[in-house]
């Protein structure tokens, strides 16, 4: 496999914005670790504006894989996570590293390839049986391999195939969603990417939309609060008014109209129940 060593410096850039010795948080500042497919989309940037907007905190966000927020979350570093890794973030909140878990949105995964597709994997219903594709052929396929929730999705839908890809044809990113996009598209390799990033980039890239609608490609994004029984330096006054925020009405009617004027379509849909 072609491994591109670029996951652990991106975990050190991390550390190093968001500060290292887990120093007392200042009660204005909120630090969110957070998925890149929201930040990709541009979603992130209209929430934090409004969440700005009466000064009384500045979000300090920093978009990495799931793993890597939850990581921070770990040590204490990032005071709320918005991630999308449903196995994780159970043993996370088990661990006793994250209270208040509630999933609040979805989109879902694509699997995108040459528009000539080498591998004949358009119109396979179902997930595993365009990996199976994918694998027979040999295709160049790139993976994240930033163990992200999409990373993770990837990997799961390898072992349901019961295949793995020819290690000549698989390559290893070790980067976001958008930069990985555009890898896959510079080398004509198939790809597993939220549709809400694909949307985004649509415009400016080849690849195509190969398979999609398979139940396994739901892809379910979480918030999570950092335990202040165990780490009480976090901003949990911060930490909450966010949480609180995005599960409100003004939130839920930005996340739904969110990309429909751009890209003709619904990027996130929200399924938390607002009460009242």
């Amino acid at each position: 496999m072609k491994y591109l060593k670029s996951v652990i410096p991106a975990v050190l850039i991390t550390f190093l914005a968001f500060g290292c010795q887990n120093k007392p948080a200042q009660q204005n500042i909120v630090r969110l670790a957070t998925t890149t497919s929201v930040q990709d989309t541009g979603l992130l940037d209209v929430l934090t504006d409004a969440f700005q907007k009466d000064g009384k905190y500045t979000l300090q966000s920093i978009a990495v894989g799931s793993g890597q927020a939850m990581q921070l979350g770990k040590t204490g570093e990032a005071d709320i996570l918005w991630v999308h890794s449903p196995d994780d973030e159970a043993q996370f909140v088990a661990e006793g590293y994250g209270t208040g878990r509630t999933t609040f949105m979805h989109n879902d995964f694509v699997i995108l390839g040459p528009a000539a597709d080498p591998a004949r994997v358009k119109g396979a219903k179902k997930a595993a049986d365009a990996f199976k594709k994918i694998a027979a052929a040999k295709a160049l396929f790139v993976s994240r391999a930033d163990n992200s929730g999409t990373n993770k999705k990837e990997l799961k839908l390898w072992d349901e195939a019961k295949v793995k890809p020819a290690k000549e044809a698989y390559v290893e990113a070790g980067q976001g969603m958008a930069a990985t996009l555009s890898m896959a598209n510079e080398k004509k390799a198939y790809v597993l990417a939220d549709r809400s990033t694909y949307l985004s980039m649509k415009n400016n890239i080849g690849l195509v939309i190969l398979s999609e609608g398979d139940d396994a490609l739901i892809n379910r994004y979480s918030l999570i609060l950092v335990n202040t029984a165990k780490f009480p330096k976090v901003n949990a006054g911060g930490a909450k008014a966010f949480f609180d925020f995005v599960l409100s009405k003004p939130a839920r009617e930005m996340i739904e109209k969110y990309g429909q004027d751009k890209y003709g379509q619904q990027l996130f849909f929200y399924d938390y129940k607002i009460q009242g």
